[in-house]
């Protein structure tokens, strides 16, 4: 079995002393590791012996006699064949037969197996493929650069020479020229030799003229002039120096030249080409170019090796310091003020240290501090004020010239219920009345109609219940005319001398329109005789203020109320400037949530457009849309024309003045400003401190006083002003109204959980919740009340209110007992054997044990016994038993007072 020759197997055998394996020889050692802080450790590592690669042996034949074993010993390798023999001389090699073979037979491959490892060779190809590609276009684009960085050093070098080459020239002119003039001062010279390229040395030569610093001429190619032929050779000329030509025979040097000592001229140092053409010859600095740049040294600038020299030799050069104008607010950090004097921050900080001041960068100081520094490094100071921003917003004149007359802007005021919207209402031939909640107005509305005599007239009507005080007053104060409605059937009223002294405060005319006059009980000279009392004296009486007898119903008696207004006007004589920026006072302000913020305006000078970038208190935008009274939208907006406008950041406050500003950035600045002003006075308020006496007396009173908290969001802003003005008057010494958050707009999620952290009560005023506020609510337990009447909600907060305030006690007299006896009995106490003398005694009520006239307890009576019986009251005439709660020291004698205690509940 040992001897088959069968070539074809290829079965692989394991011989069975050895075990098949693929690992190398493994060897252990330590290792000790080092670690920061002079830790070190020990670690076992694996050292792999690798296998040592031996010469090829020449193969031996077996003998052909005697078969091999399998386990023969290894035949000793054959001598080397000298590498000088012939081929011939080598001794012929025989095939070894191949070696039986023993062992397990290998599975052969199946057809997926055969078809991965040939789709593996497939990709291996094709990834060969592509990386090849990739090389040969990556060394393809790395020659093109090579060859175009060879290409710019060429150039570059070609432009060196050409410049070294010119600069050669320059010198060799100036030498020829300081030669020439050299040999005119000099009498008897000899003329310069021509230069040369090699071994030359450098002149100094220092004018004698005006110039301060001496000035050094070096020439590239000097050489000295022939020596005269009766002169003998210096020392200098032994040394290899060279004495110029132009020397006077005594030493001393000619007028207008010193003599300086003549060094050997050193070699031309490149010239550094322009920084533009460097850097466009230069091109992009790689790792490449750095490396193969041919010699092209990299050499540091004029100006660097200036400033090392400087720094070495100590000399500092001062800059020259340029004054600046600094404009300096009231309060500026030091950053911004460093910004505007072109300084460092660092040296403002250096200054303030040296006045005893730490300070960093972003600190805050006041402008004196910043004006004493500012002067010290040289600066002149402007100083401002921050209101200084709206200067010339407002109030500037009119030109004469562009003035034309513009409508009157009337003001319908009265008590509420006499009849104010009804009239406005039949003067426009609209209804505006049948909207309103409960009938009463309360917004303020802003109409334009037309005069039967010609030309528009402006109504502004406001709201008459008392909580509208500020809409009336707001009114009065864009007013040119009042009109005083006043009930024939009621007649002057609270709110009726509210509107007169508006009127007067403003300083503007009164009409008295007598309203009502149909109704039976009618009585207007009732009117008249109570407006004398107030200082209003009507014509028919003598005076100078304008009455008429209207009826809103009937529309009596209108055109001559329109004629009045209109005779009015006139007198007035209304002009304005349309031709200008406008400026105007919001009449109102809403949130609405499909327009965003609506802010209703009259405009009272100058002309608004779509397009203009106004102010309106703290807030600013740009028109958007104007709407006039009538929901048209229109492109102007003259004088005394109220129109809504589109496009505020946010809701104004209702009476601020508006303004058309030039840009967004004037217009940032303004309500910045307004803002912080804003968060200063809330800061004032909130943090004030009591100074005199009173005013600690009053805090003391006021410190166990209970709140109501309330969120507040109503649908204008002077409804919300309206509201808390009358909740405020609610309050007292013991139980107040806190506004917490008052808004206009939707009540939002955020308006919930304002009110869940604050325990307050959500109100909402002719607006509603949004759907994710109502899902909170009912999650959290809070109630949202909606009141769309002022009346309404004023009485249910005053109730609420009510129901904080403590109770009142009131007694009452029930009856008086005498103690004849005290008997004391076992696990009781001590009892009183009483007569009743007057009243009633009842059981459980409050009693009190007067001795010689003096209260000693106060208490409930626990026990009241008629002989064994409990019972509950004993008459007059009687006896009984009683035993006091929690007390035991009774005597004979004592008198028991009996009362009923009464609790009543008070309100506001």
């Amino acid at each position: 079995m040992n001897d088959s020759n069968n070539s074809g197997d290829k079965t692989l055998t394991v011989p069975p002393t050895k075990t098949l394996s693929l690992k190398r020889p493994v060897e252990q050692g330590v290792v000790r590791q080092s670690f920061s802080h002079g830790r070190t450790k020990a670690v076992v590592v694996e050292k792999v012996k690798r296998r040592a690669h031996e010469a090829p042996k020449a193969p031996v034949a077996p003998a052909a006699s005697a078969p091999k074993p399998a386990a023969a010993a290894p035949t000793p390798p054959a001598a080397p064949i000298q590498q000088g023999a012939p081929a011939q001389a080598r001794p012929p090699v025989k095939p070894i037969p191949p070696r039986p073979q023993t062992g397990v037979v290998l599975r052969t491959l199946t057809d997926d197996e055969r078809d991965a490892r040939a789709r593996a060779l497939n990709d291996s190809r094709v990834r060969e493929e592509e990386d090849r590609k990739r090389q040969e276009a990556e060394a393809r684009a790395r020659s093109e650069r090579e060859n175009r960085e060879r290409a710019e050093r060429e150039a570059a070098e070609s432009r060196k020479k050409e410049e070294e080459t010119r600069l050669q020239r320059d010198l060799e002119a100036k030498r020829r020229a300081e030669d020439e003039a050299r040999r005119r001062l000099t009498p008897g010279a000899a003329p310069a030799a021509p230069a040369s390229t090699e071994g030359d040395h450098g002149l100094s030569l220092t004018p004698s003229g005006n110039s301060r610093r001496p000035q050094q001429i070096v020439f590239s190619a000097p050489r000295p002039a022939a020596p005269a032929p009766s002169a003998t050779p210096t020392p200098a000329a032994a040394e290899g120096r060279t004495t110029p030509a132009s020397t006077a025979p005594g030493g001393a040097a000619p007028l207008g030249l010193r003599r300086t000592p003549i060094q050997p001229k050193l070699a031309v140092p490149a010239v550094k080409p322009a920084r533009g053409a460097e850097a466009k010859s230069r091109g992009r600095l790689t790792v490449t170019t750095a490396l193969a740049s041919d010699g092209e040294e990299r050499t540091r600038s004029v100006a660097a090796f200036r400033r090392r020299t400087q720094r070495l030799k100590g000399v500092v050069e001062q800059k020259e310091r340029l004054s600046r104008e600094v404009v300096l607010p009231e309060t500026i950090t030091i950053q911004e003020l460093a910004n505007r004097m072109s300084e460092r921050g660092v040296d403002v900080i250096k200054l303030l240290m040296r006045q005893g001041q730490m300070h960093k960068i972003t600190d805050v100081i006041d402008a004196d501090t910043a004006e004493l520094i500012a002067s010290e490094l040289g600066h002149t100071v402007k100083r401002v004020a921050e209101s200084d921003v709206e200067e010339g917003l407002f109030d500037t004149p009119d030109a004469e010239e562009n003035l034309v007359s513009r409508p009157p802007v009337v003001t319908i005021m009265g008590h509420v219920d006499h009849g104010k919207t009804s009239l406005l209402d039949a003067i426009r031939q609209a209804n505006v009345v049948s909207g309103e909640a409960g009938g009463i107005t309360q917004h303020i509305g802003a109409y334009q109609v037309q005069s039967p005599l010609g030309g528009k007239i402006t109504f502004i009507d406001t709201p008459g219940h008392a909580a509208f005080t500020a809409m009336r007053a707001r009114g009065a104060k864009v007013t040119d005319i009042v009109v005083l409605v006043v009930a024939a059937d009621d007649g002057v009223m609270p709110q009726t001398i509210e509107a007169i002294s508006h009127a007067k405060a403003a300083g503007v005319p009164l009409i008295v329109a007598i309203n009502k006059i149909d109704k039976p009980d009618a009585k207007p000279e009732r009117v008249r005789a109570e407006l004398l009392q107030y200082e209003v004296q009507v014509e028919s009486l003598g005076g100078d203020t304008l009455e008429v007898e209207v009826s809103a119903k009937q529309k009596t008696n209108l055109d001559k109320l329109l004629e009045a207004i209109s005779l009015q006007a006139e007198v007035l004589n209304l002009m304005a400037d349309p031709d200008r920026p406008a400026e105007g006072t919001v009449i109102e302000a809403r949130l609405d949530r499909g327009r965003g913020p609506v802010a209703t305006v009259l405009v009272q000078r100058g002309t608004l457009a779509v397009g203009n970038i106004v102010v309106a208190g703290s807030q600013w935008g740009r028109v958007r849309a104007l709407i006039d009274d009538k929901g048209v939208n229109c492109v102007h907006a003259g004088p005394s024309f109220p129109t809504e406008i589109l496009g505020f950041s946010g809701a104004p406050e209702a009476g601020d003045r508006v303004a058309v500003v030039e840009s967004e950035a004037r217009a940032r600045e303004i309500t910045e400003y307004r803002e912080r002003q804003k968060r200063d006075q809330a800061a004032a308020r909130g943090g004030s401190a009591r100074s005199s006496l009173a005013d600690m007396m009053s805090q003391l009173k006021t410190a166990g006083r209970k709140e109501f908290p309330l969120v507040i969001k109503g649908d204008v802003q002077g409804s919300v002003e309206a509201i808390c003005a009358a909740l405020e008057k609610l309050g007292t010494d013991e139980v107040a109204a806190r506004v917490v958050h008052a808004g206009v707009g939707g009540i939002t999620e955020s308006d919930i959980a304002l009110g869940e952290a604050s325990k307050a009560a959500v109100i909402g005023f002719n607006v509603r919740a949004h759907k994710e506020a109502r899902e909170a609510s009912e999650k959290l337990g809070i109630e949202i009340r909606y009141y769309n009447i002022i009346y309404n909600l004023v009485d249910d907060v005053k109730a609420a209110m009510s129901g904080l305030l403590a109770p009142t006690l009131r007694e009452t007299m029930l009856g008086n007992a005498e103690i004849r006896e005290v008997f004391t009995i076992t696990k009781v106490g001590k009892v009183a054997g009483c007569l009743v003398t007057d009243g009633v005694v009842e059981r459980g009520q409050h009693v009190r044990l007067i001795r010689d006239n003096v209260v000693v307890h106060e208490g409930k009576l626990s026990t009241l016994k008629r002989f064994k019986d409990e019972v509950k009251e004993v008459a007059s005439g009687q006896e009984c038993g009683m035993a006091f709660e929690n007390y035991q020291d009774m005597r004979q004698g004592d008198v028991i007072e009996c009362y009923r205690v009464e609790e009543i509940k008070r309100s506001l």
